[in-house]
């Protein structure tokens, strides 16, 4: 697979619901619009995340300026906005571009560790 090929899934108003709350697997949505320089930025760094921690967690992608319903259901007020859903329950929130360490390290504590022995 080449990096090209994204990991990270694309929800929109209709589809919120079923692919986010419903999901057996925590889901990292990132709210993002076409005209964010910081998305841009972030846009590699959360298929990588994708890619390498698909095991344990789902990331979405939503373009606000397609599906303004979901981002005011959510009080989304920011792009690139970062929330993490477990169980339908959004237990996490961040918004702005991180690196991917910084990332990662934030949502450590949320994130369940299958087969980790640490």
């Amino acid at each position: 697979m080449t990096t090209t090929a994204s990991a990270v899934v694309t929800v929109t108003d209709d589809t919120f619901d079923h692919l986010v709350l419903r999901s057996a697997r925590p889901v990292l949505v990132e709210f993002w619009a076409p005209w964010c320089g910081p998305c841009r930025q972030l846009a590699p760094v959360l298929d990588q995340i994708a890619h390498e921690e698909a095991d344990r967690l789902t990331i979405a992608k939503l373009n606000t300026d397609e599906n303004p319903a979901t981002m005011i259901a959510r009080n989304v007020l920011a792009a690139p906005t970062l929330q993490l859903y477990r169980d339908g329950e959004l237990v996490k929130e961040m918004v702005g571009a991180r690196p991917k360490r910084r990332l990662m390290q934030e949502l450590e504590d949320v994130l369940p560790h299958f087969g980790q022995t640490d």
